[in-house]
Protein backbone atom coordinates (compact mmCIF):
# COMPACT_ATOMS: atom_id res chain seq x y z
CA UNK A 1 0.00 0.00 0.00
CA UNK A 2 1.69 3.20 -1.01
CA UNK A 3 0.60 6.20 1.03
CA UNK A 4 0.07 10.09 -0.28
CA UNK A 5 2.40 12.86 1.36
CA UNK A 6 -0.55 14.10 3.50
CA UNK A 7 -0.37 10.24 5.40
CA UNK A 8 3.04 10.49 6.07
CA UNK A 9 3.33 14.11 7.18
CA UNK A 10 0.42 14.29 9.73
CA UNK A 11 1.79 11.11 11.62
CA UNK A 12 5.19 13.40 11.89
CA UNK A 13 2.74 16.60 12.73
CA UNK A 14 1.48 14.95 15.58
CA UNK A 15 4.21 13.63 17.27
CA UNK A 16 5.77 17.01 16.78
CA UNK A 17 2.70 18.29 18.25
CA UNK A 18 3.13 16.22 20.97
CA UNK A 19 6.77 16.84 21.90
CA UNK A 20 5.98 20.70 22.41
CA UNK A 21 2.76 20.07 24.17
CA UNK A 22 4.59 17.62 26.87
CA UNK A 23 8.40 19.36 27.30
CA UNK A 24 7.00 22.97 27.41
CA UNK A 25 7.24 24.21 30.60
CA UNK A 26 3.10 24.29 30.85
CA UNK A 27 2.01 26.81 33.88
CA UNK A 28 5.45 28.73 34.39
CA UNK A 29 5.16 30.96 31.14
CA UNK A 30 1.65 31.79 32.31
CA UNK A 31 2.39 32.73 36.28
CA UNK A 32 5.80 34.02 36.20
CA UNK A 33 7.16 35.41 33.05
CA UNK A 34 9.24 32.21 31.97
CA UNK A 35 11.81 32.01 35.17
CA UNK A 36 12.27 28.87 37.06
CA UNK A 37 12.49 28.76 40.30
CA UNK A 38 14.75 26.79 42.74
CA UNK A 39 12.13 25.99 44.45
CA UNK A 40 10.06 23.79 43.14
CA UNK A 41 6.97 21.16 44.40
CA UNK A 42 9.37 18.27 44.23
CA UNK A 43 11.06 20.38 46.77
CA UNK A 44 8.65 19.96 49.64
CA UNK A 45 8.98 16.59 51.35
CA UNK A 46 6.87 13.85 50.99
CA UNK A 47 5.87 14.24 54.83
CA UNK A 48 4.85 18.09 54.23
CA UNK A 49 2.34 16.96 51.94
CA UNK A 50 -1.47 16.40 53.00
CA UNK A 51 -3.96 14.76 50.66
CA UNK A 52 -7.21 16.14 49.36
CA UNK A 53 -9.13 13.38 51.28
CA UNK A 54 -7.22 14.11 54.68
CA UNK A 55 -7.64 17.72 54.33
CA UNK A 56 -11.45 17.49 53.81
CA UNK A 57 -11.69 15.15 56.76
CA UNK A 58 -9.76 17.52 58.95
CA UNK A 59 -12.11 20.55 57.94
CA UNK A 60 -15.46 18.95 58.15
CA UNK A 61 -13.99 17.96 62.07
CA UNK A 62 -13.78 21.69 62.37
CA UNK A 63 -12.62 23.01 66.48
CA UNK A 64 -8.70 23.98 66.55
CA UNK A 65 -7.32 21.44 63.86
CA UNK A 66 -8.83 23.53 61.30
CA UNK A 67 -5.83 24.96 59.30
CA UNK A 68 -4.87 28.99 57.85
CA UNK A 69 -5.10 27.98 54.48
CA UNK A 70 -3.68 29.98 51.92
CA UNK A 71 -4.65 29.91 47.76
CA UNK A 72 -0.93 30.58 46.40
CA UNK A 73 -2.00 30.32 42.48
CA UNK A 74 -3.75 32.82 40.15
CA UNK A 75 -6.19 35.33 41.06
CA UNK A 76 -8.71 33.90 38.49
CA UNK A 77 -8.78 30.82 39.64
CA UNK A 78 -9.24 32.08 43.73
CA UNK A 79 -12.46 33.65 42.29
CA UNK A 80 -13.49 30.67 40.11
CA UNK A 81 -13.15 28.36 43.19
CA UNK A 82 -11.23 27.97 46.38
CA UNK A 83 -11.65 25.94 49.57
CA UNK A 84 -14.04 27.65 52.29
CA UNK A 85 -12.14 29.95 54.78
CA UNK A 86 -9.01 29.74 52.44
CA UNK A 87 -7.54 33.45 51.84
CA UNK A 88 -5.72 34.49 48.24
CA UNK A 89 -1.81 35.10 48.93
CA UNK A 90 -0.63 35.82 45.76
CA UNK A 91 1.09 33.87 43.06
CA UNK A 92 3.59 32.29 45.02
CA UNK A 93 5.99 32.18 41.73
CA UNK A 94 5.91 35.96 41.67
CA UNK A 95 7.90 38.68 44.06
CA UNK A 96 4.94 40.47 44.51
CA UNK A 97 2.59 37.32 46.14
CA UNK A 98 5.30 36.25 48.10
CA UNK A 99 5.33 39.39 49.77
CA UNK A 100 1.37 39.48 50.02
CA UNK A 101 1.90 35.54 51.75
CA UNK A 102 4.69 37.46 54.27
CA UNK A 103 2.42 40.07 55.28
CA UNK A 104 -0.62 37.76 55.76
CA UNK A 105 1.11 35.32 58.21
CA UNK A 106 3.09 37.98 59.98
CA UNK A 107 0.99 37.91 62.76
CA UNK A 108 0.40 34.02 62.87
CA UNK A 109 1.94 32.45 65.63
CA UNK A 110 5.21 29.98 63.90
CA UNK A 111 3.54 26.36 65.10
CA UNK A 112 -0.25 27.39 63.48
CA UNK A 113 -0.48 24.67 61.00
CA UNK A 114 -0.80 26.37 57.43
CA UNK A 115 -1.95 24.49 54.68
CA UNK A 116 -1.18 26.07 50.73
CA UNK A 117 -2.33 25.29 47.43
CA UNK A 118 -2.49 26.25 43.89
CA UNK A 119 -3.75 23.14 41.33
CA UNK A 120 -3.08 25.52 38.52
CA UNK A 121 -1.63 22.53 36.70
CA UNK A 122 -0.26 18.92 37.98
CA UNK A 123 1.90 19.15 40.50
CA UNK A 124 5.42 18.77 38.95
CA UNK A 125 4.61 21.56 36.53
CA UNK A 126 3.41 24.14 39.67
CA UNK A 127 5.20 27.29 39.93
CA UNK A 128 3.55 28.59 42.83
CA UNK A 129 3.02 26.14 45.98
CA UNK A 130 7.32 25.57 46.17
CA UNK A 131 8.19 29.11 46.54
CA UNK A 132 5.30 29.86 48.88
CA UNK A 133 6.15 26.43 50.82
CA UNK A 134 9.97 27.74 51.06
CA UNK A 135 9.05 31.68 51.63
CA UNK A 136 7.27 30.22 54.91
CA UNK A 137 9.73 27.72 55.88
CA UNK A 138 12.68 30.92 55.48
CA UNK A 139 9.85 32.68 57.93
CA UNK A 140 10.04 30.69 60.58
CA UNK A 141 6.60 28.74 60.64
CA UNK A 142 7.24 25.10 61.25
CA UNK A 143 3.96 23.28 60.83
CA UNK A 144 3.39 24.07 56.85
CA UNK A 145 1.77 21.53 54.51
CA UNK A 146 1.21 21.64 50.98
CA UNK A 147 -2.04 20.42 49.66
CA UNK A 148 -1.18 17.40 46.88
CA UNK A 149 -2.98 18.30 43.83
CA UNK A 150 -1.60 15.76 41.23
CA UNK A 151 -3.33 17.10 38.47
CA UNK A 152 -5.13 20.49 39.50
CA UNK A 153 -7.68 21.55 41.45
CA UNK A 154 -10.76 21.32 40.14
CA UNK A 155 -10.15 17.25 39.15
CA UNK A 156 -8.82 16.43 42.41
CA UNK A 157 -11.00 18.56 44.57
CA UNK A 158 -14.04 20.23 42.86
CA UNK A 159 -14.79 16.82 40.74
CA UNK A 160 -14.53 15.18 43.81
CA UNK A 161 -17.69 16.89 45.98
CA UNK A 162 -15.90 18.54 48.40
CA UNK A 163 -16.48 22.01 49.03
CA UNK A 164 -15.83 25.25 47.48
CA UNK A 165 -16.46 28.86 47.32
CA UNK A 166 -16.65 31.38 44.49
CA UNK A 167 -15.98 35.16 44.80
CA UNK A 168 -13.31 37.47 46.23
Amino acid sequence: MRLGCNARVIPFAALALMMILFTAPQCRAQFSGGEVSSASAFSIPQAQLIQPDSLNRLLQAGGANVPLMFQVGSHLMFTQAHIPGSIYAGAGAQPSGLQLLASKVASTPKNKLIVIYCGCCPWGHCPNVGPAYKKLRDLGFTNVKALYLANNFGDDWVTKGYKVERGQ
